[in-house]
C-alpha cells in the first residue's frame, strides 16, 4: 500500500496496479469491519438470550415475584427479538463484504439454536427440481438415481375470502298453485351476514388476542373487505348472545366446584367520556393438582370493587375459596351466612412475595445506593415457605387423601416452626420495620394459612386465578378500555370462553368456529357435548 505522500506511479500499468492494491485493502478492511459488526451483535444477542434464560429459570424456582418481574421478562424477550435480527443483518452483511475482499477475510457465521423439525401433522407438498439430463462430467444419458436431498421450507398460505350463496329454490304446485320453499338456516349473525369462521376470528382477535375491532377493521381493509367498526361491533353483540348458553353452563359448573381460585384485577371502563376503574372477577375450577381433569374458568365485570360484587357471584356457594386477604369476601366466611359459610384459604405466593421483595439482592443491586438494607429475616422467611413449596411439588397430582397424608407428615412440622419463628422474631422488631408488616400480615390470619394442613383439595397458591387474569391484564395495553358496562360484562363472556379452551388444551378459535357453526341445531340437553372438556371436531363426529 502507498502512503499518502507517495508520488502516483507515471505509467498505466503501475498507476492500475496501485488502484487494485488500494481497492483491495479497503475492501479487506471493510469486511474486517462488517466482521467485527457481526461478532460484536451475535454476542449482543447471546447475552440477552441467557438473560432472558436466566430470569426464567428463577421464575421457576422462585415463582412469580411481581409485575414488575413480569414486564420485565417481557422487556428481555423484545430486546432479543431486536438483536437478534440486527445480528442477522450484520452476518449477512458480513458476507457480503467477505464475497467482495475475496479470500482475504473470513466470513463471520452466527450460532443460532438448533431448529426443531416442523410439526409432523402438516401438509408436505414436494417441489421436486428437474433432473440433469446428461452427466455435466462427459455427456452421458445413462443415469442411475442414487437418492435425494430434501430441503423444508415453512411457507403460510394468505387468508383467502369467500363469499357462501345459500339459495332457497321456490317451487309452485301445477295442482293447487301453493308455493314451497325450504326454511331458511340458522345464522348466528342477522341475516347470516357473517359466518362462523369469520365471527371466531373476529372473537378471538379482539378477546384473544387482544386486536380492537377498529384494528381488525383496517386490516380487512388492506385485504379488499370492507367491514366498518359498526358493522363488527354489531357482529361481536350478536356472537356473544349466541353464545351465552355455553358461559352458563361453564357458570354452573365452576360454581358447583368444591374448591374455587378467586380473583380480580382492574379494568378501566370509559363512562360520560371519562375512565373509571372497573373489576375484572375470576373464578377458577381447577381439580387437576389432586386429581381431576376438566378445568374451567368464570368471569365477572364490575364498575367497582365494592363486597356486595362477590357476594352476588358466590351466592349460592359454600365450598372452598383460595384468594388473597381482600377484605370484600369478609361476610362470605362468616358462620351465620347462608346457606353457609365459605371456607377461607389464603395464598402463600402473595405472603412470600412481601418478604421476598425484601429479600431481593439482585433488586438491591439495581437500586444501588437508594436501596434498602438486605432483611436476613426476610431472606430466612422466604427458605423456610420455600420448603413447604418443594413438597407440594412433590405431591401434586395425587389424590386429596394421599396429599393431606404427605402435609401432615411432612408439611405440618415446618409450618408450625415457621410459627413459633415467626413469633418470636416478632417480639424483637419495631412495629415499623417493614418485615414487621410482611410478618404480620401472616400471623394476623395464621389459620387461613395453615388451612392446607386439614384438606388435601387446598392448594398452597392461588396462582390459577393469576394465570386467568393475565392476559386480561396484556389486554389492558392494547384496547385501554372497556367502552361501557355492557360491554365489559360481553367480555366477561368471551373471556370465560376462551379461558376455559386454553385451561383444557383447545384451540379457542377452531372451538369458537365449530361451536358457533352447531350451536343452533343441537337440543338443548346436548349442549354440554360443546363445552371445550368434552368437545370433538364436527369432522371427528363424523367419522365416528
Amino acid at each position: 500500500m502507498t502512503s499518502p505522500a507517495d508520488p502516483p506511479p507515471e505509467d498505466i500499468a503501475a498507476l492500475k496496479a496501485a488502484l487494485a492494491a488500494e481497492r483491495a485493502a479497503r475492501l479487506a478492511a471493510e469486511a474486517e469491519a462488517a466482521r467485527a459488526q457481526a461478532i460484536n451483535s451475535s454476542a449482543d444477542a447471546l447475552i440477552a438470550s441467557l438473560k432472558l434464560e436466566i430470569e426464567k429459570l428463577r421464575r421457576t424456582l422462585y415463582g412469580s415475584r411481581s409485575e414488575r418481574k413480569a414486564r420485565l421478562l417481557d422487556q428481555l424477550e423484545l430486546q432479543l427479538e431486536e438483536l437478534e435480527s440486527s445480528a442477522t443483518e450484520d452476518e449477512l452483511a458480513a458476507e457480503r463484504a467477505a464475497v467482495r475482499a475475496g479470500a482475504a477475510v473470513k466470513a463471520f457465521e452466527h450460532r443460532r439454536p438448533v431448529r426443531k423439525p416442523f410439526p409432523a401433522h402438516l401438509p408436505r407438498e414436494r417441489v421436486v427440481i428437474p433432473a440433469p439430463e446428461s452427466c455435466p462430467c462427459c455427456g452421458s444419458q445413462r443415469l442411475s438415481k442414487l437418492g435425494e436431498d430434501i430441503t423444508e421450507t415453512l411457507e403460510v398460505i394468505p387468508r383467502q375470502w369467500k363469499v357462501i350463496q345459500t339459495v332457497r329454490e321456490k317451487f309452485s304446485c301445477r295442482d293447487c298453485e301453493t308455493i314451497a320453499q325450504p326454511p331458511a338456516p340458522f345464522h348466528v349473525t342477522p341475516r347470516g351476514f357473517i359466518g362462523p369462521n369469520l365471527l371466531a376470528t373476529i372473537l378471538f382477535d379482539k378477546f384473544g388476542q387482544h386486536q380492537p375491532l377498529n384494528r381488525q377493521s383496517e386490516r380487512f381493509a388492506h385485504e379488499g373487505v370492507e367491514l366498518g367498526l359498526s358493522t363488527l361491533a354489531d357482529q361481536v353483540g350478536a356472537g356473544a348472545a349466541a353464545l351465552r348458553p355455553l358461559y352458563e353452563l361453564i357458570e354452573a359448573y365452576v360454581l358447583k366446584a368444591d374448591r374455587l381460585h378467586g380473583d380480580d384485577t382492574a379494568v378501566p371502563i370509559l363512562a360520560r367520556g371519562k375512565a373509571e376503574t372497573g373489576r375484572a372477577w375470576v373464578y377458577v375450577r381447577d381439580d387437576r393438582p389432586f386429581g381431576g381433569t376438566a378445568t374451567a374458568a368464570l368471569f365477572y365485570a364490575s364498575r367497582d370493587r365494592r363486597a356486595e360484587h362477590p357476594e352476588r357471584h358466590l351466592a349460592r356457594y359454600t365450598g372452598i375459596l383460595q384468594a388473597d386477604a381482600y377484605g370484600g369476601y369478609g361476610h362470605l366466611y362468616e358462620v351465620d351466612r347462608r346457606p353457609g359459610p365459605v371456607t377461607e384459604a389464603l395464598c402463600w405466593s402473595h405472603a412470600r412475595r412481601r418478604f421476598f421483595e425484601l429479600a431481593d439482592i439482585a433488586a438491591s443491586k439495581r437500586r444501588g445506593k437508594d436501596a434498602a438494607p438486605i432483611s436476613p429475616i426476610a431472606l430466612a422467611a422466604v427458605r423456610r415457605i420455600d420448603a413447604l413449596f418443594d413438597i407440594e411439588r412433590e405431591i401434586n397430582g395425587l389424590p386429596a387423601d394421599a396429599r393431606l397424608a404427605v402435609r401432615r407428615d411432612r408439611s405440618a412440622p415446618l409450618v408450625a416452626e415457621l410459627e413459633d419463628w415467626m413469633r418470636a422474631e416478632r417480639a424483637r422488631l419495631s412495629r415499623l420495620a417493614p418485615v414487621a408488616k410482611a410478618i404480620d400480615y401472616m400471623l394476623s390470619r395464621w389459620r387461613a394459612f395453615a388451612r392446607f394442613l386439614e384438606d388435601g383439595r387446598i392448594c398452597l397458591t392461588n396462582n390459577a386465578a393469576e394465570r386467568a387474569l393475565r392476559g386480561l391484564a396484556l389486554g389492558r395495553k392494547a384496547w385501554l378500555f372497556a367502552g361501557s358496562n355492557r360491554g365489559a360484562e360481553r367480555a366477561a363472556v368471551i373471556y370465560t370462553l376462551i379461558a376455559t379452551a386454553k385451561l383444557n388444551d383447545v384451540d379457542p378459535q377452531a372451538w369458537l368456529a365449530d361451536v358457533l357453526s352447531r350451536i343452533a341445531s343441537l337440543p338443548q340437553g346436548r349442549l354440554p357435548e360443546l363445552l371445550p372438556w368434552n368437545w370433538k371436531p364436527e369432522s371427528a363426529n363424523l367419522a365416528a
